[in-house]
């Protein structure tokens, strides 16, 4: 049974920040080692209006409380556990450099950032723009459920979940048709592919495909982000296209990654095998690893960090080690900002999760800690001052 005295003096030490990084880590550990649901419910007696130590802002601590009992609930078969969401705050879980900023006391004042002046900005959404084979669009996010068109024999639906799927029990003849789904800045979205296969698309990204599958091949090109699920079909094997990235796979799950800002394309294999090629070579992926294809050369990762690399299909930004510059990235196309730098862009290393439910400006409080100065122009434009 958990030390319950003891707990409750260790939540108290962390509301109020008084806390050690050794009392921290000791809490940390408490929860971590519960399997009982003792300490989750110690946790939420803790929290409301009578709870000991009542001092701290409300809003905070719930933001607190919230990211303490985010028990995980990612299926056993992850290579790597998700246990302890606390992406549900920004605030709770962006680390700066080896210290839990949200977690220290702050005996030095902030330095001063800018506030919000404008309408806070909303997260990103289920969001995307369908093209059909004749060039017309359909703007998804907006679209009654049901059938939206027809392509050749296949069917194109929008379910209830907002999900898009696409019906083709009867095999297209004659000319192949192809469709587009894009997703704009701060927008993402699922589509089950003709054969099965399922598709999440990230902010800012397409793919192209065919409306039926026929041939010996299965083929789509992506831009930007996405996560596959590919049904298994030996007799047809699956190609992604991604600028001068390809993967070819039978059925598995992978991310690929082709942002044009980004400086590599980076193919993730979660489950399965795949083979990527690129500059005329021809490399095959075991679950774990990442290829890394730049601009003349092409390189494995071993054990990267899938849960950090497919966090954004979860709901979740996911940094390991991540610098300033690539932080900004991930926030610029979920919240649709531009960034720009004044002057030396500053060191940081950032580790942690943060949800991406969260508005704009819950994040950029939690930025505004790690001692990052930020002023905010036009409401959509992010200026970093060194």
């Amino acid at each position: 049974m958990p030390d319950t005295e003891r707990l409750i003096y260790l939540l108290s030490q962390a509301r109020r920040r008084l806390a050690t990084s050794e009392e921290y880590t000791e809490l940390l550990d408490m929860i971590r080692a519960d399997d009982t649901g003792v300490i989750n419910a110690e946790i939420a007696a803790f929290h409301g209006p009578a709870a000991p130590d009542n001092t701290t802002d409300p809003a905070e601590w719930q933001l607190l409380a919230t990211a303490i009992l985010a028990a995980d609930k990612t299926p056993p078969h992850r290579i790597r556990s998700f246990r302890w969401r606390w992406a549900a705050a920004a605030c709770l879980l962006l680390l700066a450099g080896t210290t839990w900023w949200w977690l220290r006391p702050t005996h030095a004042p902030a330095p001063a950032v800018a506030q919000l002046t404008t309408p806070d900005v909303a997260p990103g959404g289920n969001k995307a723009i369908l093209t059909l084979s004749d060039g017309s669009q359909i703007t998804l996010d907006s679209a009654s459920n049901g059938i939206l068109a027809q392509q050749g024999n296949s069917k194109v639906s929008k379910l209830a979940n907002g999900q898009v799927v696409y019906d083709a029990s009867g095999a297209s003849q004659g000319k192949i048709l192809y469709n587009t789904m894009s997703t704009p800045l701060g927008g993402q979205y699922k589509l089950t592919l003709p054969d099965g296969s399922h598709v999440w698309l990230n902010a800012g990204s397409s793919i192209t495909y065919p409306t039926a599958f026929t041939g010996n091949e299965r083929k789509v090109t992506v831009t930007g982000e996405a996560y596959f699920e590919v049904a298994r079909n030996a007799a047809m094997p699956f190609r992604v296209i991604a600028n001068q990235t390809a993967v070819d796979v039978l059925g598995t799950h992978f991310n690929i990654n082709a942002y044009t800002d980004e400086a590599t394309i980076n193919t993730t294999l979660v489950e399965g095998a795949v083979k990527v090629s690129a500059h005329n070579r021809q490399l095959v992926l075991k679950p774990g690893q990442q290829a890394q294809v730049g601009q003349r050369e092409v390189q494995i990762a071993d054990q990267v960090d899938l849960a950090s690399i497919t966090a954004w299909k979860e709901g979740y930004f996911s940094f390991n080690n991540a610098d300033l510059p690539t932080v900004m990235r991930e926030l610029a196309r979920w919240y649709n900002l531009e960034v720009t730098y004044e002057g030396k862009i500053p060191e940081r290393v950032f580790n942690g999760e943060i949800g991406r439910s969260l508005t704009l400006s819950q994040v950029l409080k939690g930025l505004s800690r790690t001692r990052i100065k930020y002023r905010i122009e036009d409401g959509h434009r992010i200026i970093i001052q060194p």
